[in-house]
């Protein structure tokens, strides 16, 4: 076994391979680049070396400076994770020549199954399905216009060294055939720099299906069982559970021996994955599927970890193992499956806008405790609920990289068991911060057609009426947390004095206090009124008692006649409200506190929110008395006056009006 290995990677993948090796006395080297001097996986691994620029291209991808790292430090094996330098064969080639063991398959495998044209060829001549099409070398557009009438329409175009979606296009008739080729060509050259295609025949209500499978340098091969992936968005995975929903014993075994017949076709030595693409007739009968060979990836899949889970195997430990030159360390017959596990892929991004990426800091990343059971039939501990990330609360997630933030798995004795924890571990996840999916994922999730198992590449579109643009939490929950939260912050700062009761006592009248908000875009003002009970009115309509009751990790707020746990997390005055049912943003902007700041300070000098500078009152060089209106800013759709905090002399302003601001930005500077 290793002594000593270098991660050609980064993030979630690097850290996960190191803590396999750790666990078995295996010393690690982590490489990193500008952007990641202080990323978790430094830390994670034993040494760091310093490869280069915050883009790839000049860091996790320059593998002459990775060799040179595994060389200078003493490393005698290079794990390449996922993406990055994992399924490419020069890199591959380079590890064998530098007297370094590349733990993953041969270059010759790679390679082998690097174009899909070539790949399928192979495939056919090793008996694997395929989906009926064109994969020839002959690229003329006449040709491959005849080939997809012959296949039929819809004919999916694919770039032959493609991936991610990228280089596809669906043609509906024949008469659009002859644009959609070009732009997918166009695409091609652009990010693959080859503009070959194959032409498949588009497979309707297609379920995306993938066998794990293990070879070793003993001539071993098995399958590890199937995974579906089904649920995707622009062609790229969201969700992933294993086993597949629906699948029949017979169907597992055909798929199982056509997967090890693909990596005996190339002498497969490693972690593989072989995907297929399933047609099925309906969602409800599973013995009419139909499963055809898509691809290859000679690597680990990020979905990995739910074969884990069902298996009680740790995937890494068999790479290394395999890498060594051990052989597997179990036979078919000795594999089992327990249970059921789902993956959800936690990225940064706003579904809401077409899955746009986002960028940012966690100022809050707080996420489920994992936890583990013993299994029933097996000896060794399952988990029932694990985190894969390669992030810290305070991080960054950078524009340099892959959006995913985080893996969250769950195993349960059922899926339905597995579905509700995953729901729940999702409920318990609050990032602020950024944008991310996690509340898109808890709408897919508790959707009736993910719930059933109504599964195929199009559920995401086909369901989006209620994924998308969804707020289970409501203006009138929002509200009542986000004020009840207000009111408990202060009585704590304050102390239990009886004026600052949160009952408000005074000792004269009915005091009443408002609260403007934001919520949905659009300004509600809400108002408390002091009183055993506090009594809280919302807009024009939900009025009633407002109670709540301080927990360690939130309130139980009771109002309208709902009762709910809430925690909320402050951004700003934008407030991140987070509840069982689901999360939602709330804008607050209490009046009488920036009163108590003007009478203390007289002003601010600083936006009290994101907004707009609508205009200036002063300008550089003019003498102001304290509580004389500087500027004013537009936000949240309401107006609000920045006043001087004291006497003083305006030394510089700072924005124009009609300058966009961010929330705490210096507006101007007062000598």
């Amino acid at each position: 076994m290793f002594k000593k290995i270098l991660i050609a990677n980064r993030g979630e993948i690097a850290c996960r391979v190191a803590a396999t090796a750790r666990r078995m006395g295996i010393q690690t080297v982590a490489v990193y680049s500008d952007a990641d001097a202080g990323a978790k996986h430094v830390q994670a691994c034993d040494e760091a070396v310093h490869v280069g620029g915050s883009a790839p291209k000049d860091s996790y991808l320059r593998w002459e400076r990775i060799l040179q790292a595994a060389k200078d430090t003493g490393a005698e094996a290079v794990h390449p994770g996922y993406g990055f330098l994992s399924e490419n064969e020069d890199f591959a080639k380079a590890c064998a020549a530098a007297g370094l063991v590349f733990i993953g398959p041969p270059a010759s495998a790679i390679l082998a199954m690097g174009l899909k044209a070539e790949s399928k060829r192979l495939m056919e001549s090793a008996g694997v399905p395929l989906v009926p099409g064109y994969h020839g070398a002959d690229q003329d557009p006449a040709l491959l216009q005849r080939e997809a009438d012959r296949i039929g329409y819809p004919a999916l175009i694919k770039a032959s060294a493609g991936g991610g979606g990228k280089g596809m296009r669906v043609v509906e008739k024949s008469e659009d055939f002859a644009a959609a080729l070009a732009s997918c060509q166009r695409e091609a050259i652009n990010s693959f720099g080859s503009d070959a295609v194959l032409i498949e025949k588009y497979v309707q209500r297609p379920r995306h299906i993938e066998i794990q499978v293990f070879g070793d340098t003993q001539g071993n091969c098995v399958y590890l069982f199937e995974r579906d992936c089904s649920v995707q968005r622009r062609h790229q995975k969201v969700l992933e559970e294993a086993p597949a929903p629906g699948m029949t014993e017979a169907l597992r075994s055909q798929m199982g021996a056509a997967a090890v017949a693909a990596a005996k076709a190339v002498n497969y030595v490693g972690a593989g994955t072989v995907e297929f693409i399933v047609e099925q007739t309906a969602y409800d009968q599973p013995e009419s599927m139909k499963f055809f060979f898509m691809e290859m990836n000679t690597r680990l899949q990020v979905e990995h970890p739910v074969t884990e889970a069902i298996t009680g195997l740790d995937l890494v430990e068999w790479q290394l193992r395999v890498a060594s030159g051990e052989p597997l360390p179990l036979q078919q017959s000795e594999i089992r499956m327990t249970g059921h596990a789902i993956e959800a892929r936690i990225c940064a991004e706003n579904p809401d806008n077409n899955f746009l990426p986002a960028t940012g800091t966690l100022q809050v990343y707080r996420k489920p405790q994992a936890t583990s059971f013993e299994r029933a039939n097996m000896s060794d501990t399952g988990v029932a609920v694990r985190i894969d990330d390669g992030v810290r609360e305070g991080d960054t997630i950078s524009p340099f990289y892959d959006s995913m933030v985080a893996k969250l798995i769950v195993h349960g004795d059922t899926r339905e068991q597995a579905l509700a924890r995953l729901d729940t571990a999702l409920a318990q996840t609050h990032i602020v911060g950024l944008n991310t999916n996690v509340q898109f994922l808890r709408h897919v999730v508790r959707s009736n057609a993910f719930a059933t198992a109504q599964l195929d590449t199009a559920l995401i579109q086909r369901e989006s009426a209620v994924l998308f643009k969804q707020d289970p939490v409501g203006l009138q929950v929002a509200a009542a947390a986000v004020i009840a939260n207000a009111l408990q912050a202060e009585a704590a700062a304050q102390g239990a004095d009886p004026f600052s009761r949160r009952d408000g006592w005074q000792s004269h009248g009915t005091t009443r206090r408002r609260f403007e908000l934001e919520y949905d875009g659009q300004p509600v003002r809400a108002v408390l009124t002091y009183g055993s009970p506090l009594h809280l009115q919302v807009g024009e309509g939900a009025e009633g008692a407002l109670q709540f009751t301080p927990q360690d990790d939130g309130l139980w707020v009771q109002f309208n006649g709902e009762r709910i746990h809430s925690t909320v997390h402050a951004q700003g005055e934008t407030h991140h409200v987070f509840t069982p049912q689901g999360a939602t943003r709330i804008g607050l902007l209490d009046p009488l506190a920036h009163a108590g700041e003007a009478a203390q300070e007289g002003g601010r000098l600083t936006a009290p929110m994101p907004g707009k500078v609508v205009s200036f009152a002063v300008k550089a060089g003019d003498k102001v008395k304290a509580g004389q209106p500087l500027a004013v800013m537009e936000a949240m759709k309401m107006e609000h006056t920045i006043s001087a905090p004291k006497d003083g002399v305006v030394a510089e302003l700072l924005y124009a009006p009609g300058d966009q601001v961010a929330d705490g930005a210096e507006l101007l500077k007062l000598g």
